[in-house]
């Protein structure tokens, strides 16, 4: 099995090399559908290697070479695919896959055609590094390089002043969060001596309990920079700026599910401090609630989509900060087929309306758009939590892990935040399909799809509606590694009532939206009050952020661009320089090549040195 490892993990790089010795030329199908193929293959790997470890219970573990040995410093560049890194691997090749083919219609009339698909299969390599990867230090080159292909790909399309900076915004506020991803490697290897997983973990029960704080604290830091956890949350809606695609792929498959994988992964540390697992949940809970209130209000197709996903990392945050990793994955891996679904139709709608994003310029377009129409609704339902499609099953289990930790306020927090969800996802729905139409038919002509675009999304969209009915195989499939979770607090009946509550939400939250939608929406008198412009403006934050960090960061570089380093250093050395010169010019006579004249210097500078030295010695 060892080859399919090579296969899975090397694939897409490969397919990203072909592409790139086509980047400068003029558009070539050839690379879509190459580098679509190399996913496959890859996919096609990753599915072998979860079959055979669903069958056997067996650990694979590869190692490439030796990459760092100094000292006592030995880090292989080795890979291994176990319980958790195989589900990965399927859900990030799987999503990849499709978001390659759809791209190939996307893109299609894109100058940079060749150039994109280079970057996005490099997107997947660095994304299967980080979950394949069996120590930290190699987990960090694939944290890095998503890193760098999100800023290549959300800045894409660099002749646009507003895609340049978001793509500087996401690569700034991960470097933030990277550097408490470092510290915390940092500190495992100096208490530990190692950075190998199976190490680490063997040997973490031994440290101090204020170590393993520290170590839990830095890495969730690292976590909170790539899953775009508040306070550094502002990059991701932002990150809108690139091709549609990029999206699904960035908020399905690959970069902010990063931070999510790497607490999990990390589960033996963060059960050892469950004070840092409770912080991690609360602050999920914040997240997921305080995303889901900007998503009520805004009008770009694409931002309100950006909202949820943060929204569900925060869902995803809570499971496991409370513990609960497998809940955690389940809903990690149900939530990137129906979200993948939701950027993938929103491109679909996008090419229809001539790259219009405002839904308030849509309405009406289920005639024009029928498959779209109906593969968006199924997914929102999905992510709305509605039985019995994939969201439902995952959902609920993380509602249920926080009831059964006692934690009623984080509970009831993510019960309204299923609510806001339910009305937000059907807001989105109802204005783009059902609501009035809003556009003039000389100004758009809204078309379907092409026909293998709409086959890219299907399977996505059917595995939106049955993932969730494999819960039982999944538990049992990744408990083998993770920690068991249970409901021990919980009666069958006490689950049964939770259940049906936050279904009745759900169902509520979609009733509110049709019925307000189904016409001409809420009231205009509510867009002119105080809460409607606090969520519409992001609490403020970007502005808070921009007045008081940016703005000043910028002032005290220009003052230490032109006092400090300007006056001080370069006036310094340029007056040293200029001093040692004219000293130069001062003592340049004395070289006459006279030797009369060398011998009375030399003279001279005998008695002054004896003169010093006695000096010297008489004090």
């Amino acid at each position: 099995m060892e080859k399919f490892i090579y296969i899975a993990l090397f694939a897409p790089l490969v397919g990203s090399l072909i592409a790139a010795l086509f980047s400068t030329q003029p558009k070539t199908a050839f690379t879509g559908w190459f580098t679509s193929f190399m996913l496959a293959v890859s996919m096609y790997a990753s599915l072998n290697l979860l079959h055979f470890i669903y069958t056997t219970d067996t650990i694979l573990q590869i190692t490439l070479f030796d990459w760092i040995v100094i000292g006592n410093l030995n880090i292989p560049f080795g890979f291994v695919v176990d319980h958790v890194s195989v589900v990965m691997m399927t859900v990030v090749t799987v999503v990849s896959t499709m978001v390659h083919v759809h791209s190939i219609g996307y893109m299609e009339h894109d100058k940079g055609f060749n150039r994109y698909f280079s970057y996005l299969s490099a997107f997947v390599f660095s994304m299967l590094v980080l979950v394949m990867s069996d120590n930290f230090a190699v987990l960090f080159i694939g944290w890095e390089g998503v890193g760098v292909c999100s800023w290549l790909l959300i800045g894409f399309w660099y002749h646009k002043e507003s895609a340049t900076w978001a793509a500087n915004e996401a690569f700034i506020m991960n470097r933030v969060g990277d550097l408490g991803l470092l510290l915390g490697m940092f500190l495992i290897y100096w208490n530990i001596g190692s950075l190998q997983y199976d190490i680490v973990f063997a040997q973490v029960s031994t440290l101090e309990n204020s170590t393993l704080v520290w170590i839990a604290a830095l890495l969730f830091l690292g976590a909170m920079g790539k899953s775009a956890q508040f306070p550094l949350h502002t990059w991701l809606a932002d990150a809108m700026e690139g091709p549609t695609p990029v999206s699904a792929l960035i908020h399905a498959a690959t970069m902010v599910t990063a931070g999510v994988y790497l607490v999990i992964r990390s589960n033996e540390l963060y059960t050892l401090v469950p004070e840092v697992g409770y912080a991690i949940a609360a602050l999920g809970a914040f997240v997921a609630i305080f995303a889901a209130s900007m998503a009520l209000v805004n009008n770009d197709m694409k931002r309100i989509i950006a909202y949820s996903t943060l929204s569900q990392l925060g869902y995803m945050f809570v499971a496991a900060g409370l513990g609960a990793y497998w809940v955690a994955l389940f809903h990690l891996a149900t939530h990137a087929f129906f979200k993948s679904v939701l950027f993938l139709g929103a491109g679909n709608v996008m090419h229809a309306m001539d790259d219009e994003l405002d839904i308030r310029k849509m309405g009406g377009l289920h005639k024009k758009m029928k498959s779209t129409s109906i593969i968006m609704a199924v997914a929102s339902l999905a992510l709305a939590g509605i039985f019995p499609l994939a969201g439902f099953f995952s959902k609920d289990k993380i509602l249920e892990a926080a009831f059964n930790a006692d934690a009623l306020v984080l509970w009831g927090v993510l019960w309204v935040t299923a609510g806001l969800t339910a009305f937000y996802s059907f807001r989105l729905v109802m204005k783009i399909f059902f609501g009035e139409q809003n556009y003039s038919n000389e100004e758009h002509h809204p078309h379907e799809a092409k026909n293998f675009v709409i086959a890219a999304m299907i399977p996505l969209a059917i595995l939106a509606v049955i993932a969730g009915w494999f819960e039982h195989s999944f538990v049992e499939f990744v408990t083998k590694i993770l920690p068991t979770w249970k409901a021990s607090n919980l009666n069958h009946s006490t689950a049964w009532i939770l259940i049906l509550i936050t279904s009745a939400v759900a169902i509520f939250g979609i009733a509110v939206a049709v019925y307000k939608y189904r016409n001409s929406g809420f009231s205009k008198n509510w867009e002119t009050t105080g809460i409607y412009k606090l969520l519409s403006n992001q609490y403020f934050i970007p502005k808070f952020y921009e007045n008081f960090i940016s703005k000043p960061y910028y002032a005290i570089s220009v003052w230490m661009w032109k006092v400090v380093e300007t006056k001080l250093i370069d006036a310094s050395i340029d007056g040293l320089a200029h001093f040692i010169n004219k000293l130069g010019v001062g003592i340049r006579p004395i070289q006459t090549g006279n030797l009369s004249s060398s011998l009375r210097l030399m003279a001279v500078g005998l008695i002054f040195g004896l003169v010093f030295a006695l000096v010297l010695s008489v004090l």
